[in-house]
């Protein structure tokens, strides 16, 4: 898989893209990462890729022209799916993980200052993502996370390949509990069914944990969550809605 990412500060991106399981993955030739620095598509003696927004009010604003240019650029003759990473997107999930995944190219634009112009939005973007409800300086952040929650889900990435399988937010619901050795540490011990070597009981206590530590600390997910087949999940989560912008 390729990943594009055109932003207006591409140092931040040396150092966390160099490291474990993402590097391997660049090593290993599943994913091929190439950073744009959108200032290199600015063709004034200043390098100028913002300026005031009509209308008045704080801020800058990233201008049209070096993005169209930058992002018409980096796409010509291949389709790419173009994603701006912004706080008005749609949250970044771990069903948007995987249909990311299944995409040969994608292009991630970074937001900056104030944000974008409109008609980026518009005639640039094919889907918006945010990856929480809160704002960070530029989308060089957003960018890394999504880099690294999508290479997960590649082909070969993972030394296991039922581990992207068997995830929090995979089915739909919280993660079950993990023990390993040794089976009892300072008076805490593992879970006896754990032990049990009974391997239908402990499906069942781990469909159950899921359910309970779902119920616990995000219930907010149990209104989009798959139905329950002995008390825990046991199918995929819903997909999220597609872009509505097609490619």
């Amino acid at each position: 898989m390729r990943i594009d990412v055109l932003t207006l500060f591409p140092g931040m991106f040396v150092g966390p893209l160099d490291e474990s399981i993402l590097q391997r993955a660049r090593t290993g030739g599943q994913l091929d990462l190439r950073i744009h620095n959108l200032r290199d598509y600015a063709h004034d003696r200043h390098k100028t890729v913002d300026d005031r927004p009509f209308g008045g009010g704080p801020g800058m604003v990233l201008k049209p022209e070096p993005l169209f240019e930058a992002v018409e650029t980096l796409t010509a003759g291949d389709e790419v799916h173009v994603v701006l990473l912004s706080p008005s997107g749609r949250v970044f999930t771990q069903a948007v993980a995987r249909d990311l995944a299944q995409r040969r190219r994608i292009l991630l634009v970074c937001g900056s200052y104030e944000g974008v112009d409109e008609r980026v939005r518009e005639g640039l973007a094919n889907d918006e993502l945010s990856i929480g409800d809160y704002v960070l300086t530029n989308g060089a952040l957003p960018a890394m996370v999504i880099i690294d929650a999508v290479t997960r889900l590649l082909p070969g990435v993972l030394g296991d390949a039922e581990s992207a399988l068997d995830e929090s937010f995979s089915h739909g619901w919280l993660e079950y509990p993990h023990y390993t050795r040794p089976a009892e540490f300072r008076g805490m011990k593992v879970p006896e069914v754990l032990l049990s070597g009974n391997h239908a009981e402990i499906e069942k206590w781990r469909a159950a944990q899921a359910r309970k530590r779902t119920q616990e600390r995000r219930p907010d997910l149990l209104a989009t969550a798959p139905s329950l087949a002995d008390g825990g999940p046991t199918e995929p989560g819903r997909d999220e809605p597609r872009a509505t912008r097609p490619n």
